[in-house]
């Protein structure tokens, strides 16, 4: 429960975060314009608000609303989620939104999509600045790395050390070293002290990363690190610096292997309502090869840790001013990342892994880490920024679309039409978000 609260606080901080920029990129243009701003809200208001106050002399109502979903940034004189169309039957007022020029009208619907994008680099630029790029290279990964039975079947071997993928150096572990994987032609590795190609078969990226074991993952080496006192190890006499040989016969060739026995032991326990399980276990010490029967606590776990690397990390510090090329480099790659995962979407799995604030608020740690927050908060920026910004009516895109067709037809879209696409927008977004959280209750009861 702690860590539901962990996770749920920083999913609200972030997200009030992200909608005060982004509607205040609206803000900041619609008064640079001198156009009447009559709302400014956190969170939606249907009904009543938690809070709420207007400043002497302001033309504008600060609040914030009950329902978490976003926020919004009602402006005098245009069609918005607000759907309030008396307004709009009224003579046409100088301080209205509908009675600006369109380059006008455009720089207040791209501005909150242009402050989330430049708060993502900003974010990125202060994460490098003041935590640096700190990550272990795939060439100093002397153990190489562990592939499952689907990437084994490809070419991959445990232990091979990936060099590039189409010629392109792979430097680091992460979805983007996946992710150049199963989008390449050929992937280089070096093997036993030998450069070795292999050719890549058409893959998804979205059955690659729900691949339990993973396809790709660190290569940790079958040896005991720590034992605990009065756990299933210690218990069968299992010391620091063992190797682990054999689980009921299988051979352990890492201590990821190790692990997925123990994942699968607990999965068949589960299934006969045991809570606990027992297995026989085959370690070598110094030399030596013994067997004995060790049993799990009732947390599947056998109380010892293994498989510890003493990898040198390659460390890299920022400048002050050394980090915002840098920041925007790192915002730039981020997007071109998710923008490049997107076509998955419109797959069969795809549409079944979208999630909603459930999904989102996972991707938060367990507990409180103000790297990974802000890290995570300005990926979500990049991601609100890219998906506003799209032609769909109801988002900031869908009414940069119409302004540009003012534009360049020269006559505005009937206020009618551009209703009914809102309607139509709003219903869209809202049959979204109602699928997103409901493959999250799914996710949540299977």
């Amino acid at each position: 429960m702690e860590t539901f609260f962990i996770r749920a606080l920083q999913l609200v901080l972030s997200l009030s975060i992200l909608v005060i920029v982004h509607e205040g990129g609206h803000f900041f243009f619609a008064r640079l314009f001198k156009i009447r701003v009559e709302k400014f809200y956190i969170f939606f208001d249907p009904w009543f608000s938690l809070f709420k106050f207007k400043p002497k002399n302001s033309d504008t109502e600060y609040g914030v609303g009950w329902l978490p979903l976003g926020g919004y940034c009602k402006i005098a004189g245009m069609i918005d989620e607000s759907m309030d169309t008396e307004q709009m039957k009224q003579p046409a007022q100088p301080w209205e939104f509908r009675s600006k020029p369109a380059w006008q009208r455009l720089l207040v619907m791209i501005g909150g999509v242009m402050m989330n994008f430049i708060l993502a680099l900003f974010i990125y630029s202060m994460i490098l600045f003041t935590w640096g790029d700190k990550y272990i290279a795939l060439k100093d990964m002397s153990y190489g790395l562990k592939f499952n039975e689907t990437a084994q079947e490809i070419g991959f071997r445990d232990g091979d050390i990936l060099i590039s993928a189409d010629g392109k150096e792979l430097d680091r572990f992460g979805m983007d070293m996946i992710r150049s994987m199963v989008e390449a032609k050929e992937v280089t590795v070096l093997r036993n002290g030998e450069t070795v190609n292999i050719a890549m078969p058409e893959l998804s990226l979205i059955d690659v990363a729900q691949q339990d074991p993973m396809f790709v993952d660190v290569f940790h080496p079958n040896v005991v690190d720590s034992v605990l006192a009065g756990g299933g190890f210690a218990n069968a006499g299992i010391q620091k610096g063992d190797s682990l040989i054999a689980v009921n016969g299988k051979t352990l060739n890492s201590w990821n292997d190790f692990q997925n026995q123990i994942a699968d032991l607990k999965l068949r326990a589960e299934v006969v309502e045991k809570t606990t399980a027992e297995f026989s276990l085959v370690y070598s010490r110094a030399g030596v090869r013994d067997t004995v029967n060790v049993t799990t606590d009732e947390q599947f776990k056998v109380a010892a840790f293994g498989g510890l690397l003493n990898y040198t990390p390659t460390v890299r510090s920022f400048g002050f001013f050394e980090s915002f090329p840098a920041g925007v480099t790192l915002g730039v790659n981020t997007l071109k990342g998710y923008v490049n995962d997107l076509k998955y979407v419109f797959t069969k799995e795809g549409a079944k892994s979208v999630g909603g604030f459930g999904t989102i608020g996972s991707i938060f740690p367990k507990v409180w880490d103000w790297q990974r927050f802000w890290s995570m908060t300005a990926f979500l920026s990049i991601i609100l920024a890219f998906m506003n910004i799209l032609p769909i009516p109801a988002l900031d895109g869908g009414h940069v679309l119409f302004l540009i067709y003012e534009i360049v037809a020269r006559r505005k879209p009937s206020d009618k039409f551009l209703e009914y696409a809102q309607m139509v927008g709003m219903f869209l977004l809202f049959a979204l978000l109602i699928w997103a959280n409901f493959n999250d209750v799914l996710r949540f009861l299977l």
